[in-house]
């Protein structure tokens, strides 16, 4: 394991994380708009809003107003499929993913997607997976584990009552994990979650495969045996292969989880861009593979209007949306494991005042208490550079 003491201001460090998260909603999203759009485009959106995977894990919960929307964008940390059935050996080794045996439920990428109302420019903001907050019902740990843990608590209430079934117990407990990380998210950042997207690791080869691939830009030429990241400096388009080991590297970079939160975003600015291309959404054999994908690898909660949301975020495949990584204050160590100290109310300040007063911050708690281990925070990082073709470039 490489070094992981980065400088950053914001994001975590240490497992491959597969934050395709935001460019799945981005593809919900990008199939809908075509399929809103000339003839026979009704036919293919009410098959894209059919098939794809929902959840009633927002049920009952506190909505945005003003007609804003916040989208929560979760990928799994796993090797499993929908229904908890282990992906193909073949699938796993193009992935450079390992044994389907590990990476487990952790939300290893979790990024808010804010949609003001009025048409505006969209922000996303990044949650560094290692950030160590409130969890519902288990106390302090890292964010990423709210789902797992919530997961496999609920299996072991069901099993305990005598249910047996094994897709019953994996579907009833990514419920409980996709209720117990939203609720732990949306009472971090202080505002509510109106929809969620959930996809798990064989999600980025899938979507970077059905886009014909993602352009992205390095500032220098990397490799790195963990993750099968092999790429030259400068601008180039990855395959699906190769789109999941840039999003995944860590070991290499110097500030680890954090420079690999910088590549998802990257990934999801090429994915948008991609998608906003002469012929993404006028090509049919793409089109229908998009929608493939989209029932293949995503779930999101029931009853989102695709057709009213793609109206309102029309703009984010022009590529109008605004990153950001949540500042992470110091690092430090709990029970062995590397966490993110964070001060609670600075985030929830910073959220607020970004996207703006409708957006109160709930009250909240203080952040975890600084270890003697604890390391100074990092330092912002410089704006990156593009490619010339609007691509930002980075480490």
């Amino acid at each position: 394991m490489s070094a992981h003491r980065r400088k950053p201001t914001t994001r975590s460090r240490r497992h491959p994380s597969h934050r395709r998260r935001p460019g799945r909603t981005l593809l919900v999203t990008g199939c809908a708009l075509v399929a809103l759009v000339g003839g026979g485009g009704w036919y293919l959106y009410r098959d894209l809003a059919a098939g794809i995977g929902s959840s009633k894990a927002l049920e009952g919960a506190e909505k945005s107003k003003f007609g804003d929307s916040n989208i929560l964008l979760m990928g799994l940390d796993s090797r499993r499929d929908q229904n908890g059935e282990k992906l193909p050996a073949e699938v796993l080794d193009k992935l450079h993913a390992g044994s389907s045996d590990i990476g487990g439920y952790n939300a290893n990428t979790l990024i808010l997607l804010h949609v003001p109302g009025d048409g505006g420019r969209a922000t996303a903001f990044s949650v560094p997976r290692d950030d160590f907050v409130d969890i519902p019902g288990h106390g302090k740990d890292k964010i990423k584990k709210a789902y797992g843990l919530a997961k496999e608590k609920k299996q072991e209430q069901l099993a305990a009552r005598g249910v047996e079934d094994g897709r019953e117990l994996e579907q009833e407990g990514r419920e409980a994990g996709r209720a117990a990380q939203i609720e732990t998210v949306r009472n971090f950042l202080g505002v509510p979650i109106d929809h969620f997207a959930e996809l798990n690791l064989a999600g980025f080869y899938h979507l970077a495969d059905a886009l014909g691939g993602v352009p992205v830009c390095l500032n220098k030429a990397v490799k790195d045996t963990y993750s099968g990241a092999d790429f030259p400096a400068g601008p180039q388009t990855l395959d699906g292969r190769q789109s999941l080991a840039f999003v995944r590297q860590r070991h290499g970079l110097d500030r680890g989880d954090l420079d690999r939160t910088k590549r998802q975003q990257a990934f999801l600015a090429g994915a948008t861009k991609k998608l906003n291309s002469a012929g993404t959404f006028t090509d049919p054999a793409k089109l229908i593979k998009l929608i493939d994908v989209a029932k293949q690898d995503v779930v999101t909660d029931e009853g989102w209007d695709l057709a009213a949301f793609v109206k309102q975020a029309k703009n984010l495949s022009g590529g109008r949306v605004r990153f950001t990584t949540l500042p992470v204050e110091r690092f430090g160590r709990n029970y062995g494991e590397d966490i993110n100290v964070v001060d609670d109310m600075k985030i929830k300040r910073l959220i607020a005042e970004q996207i703006g007063p409708k957006a109160s911050a709930a009250p909240g708690t203080q952040g975890a208490t600084s270890s003697p281990e604890a390391a100074p925070p990092p330092s912002p990082s410089p704006s990156a550079p593009q490619d010339g073709g609007g691509i930002p470039c980075v480490d």
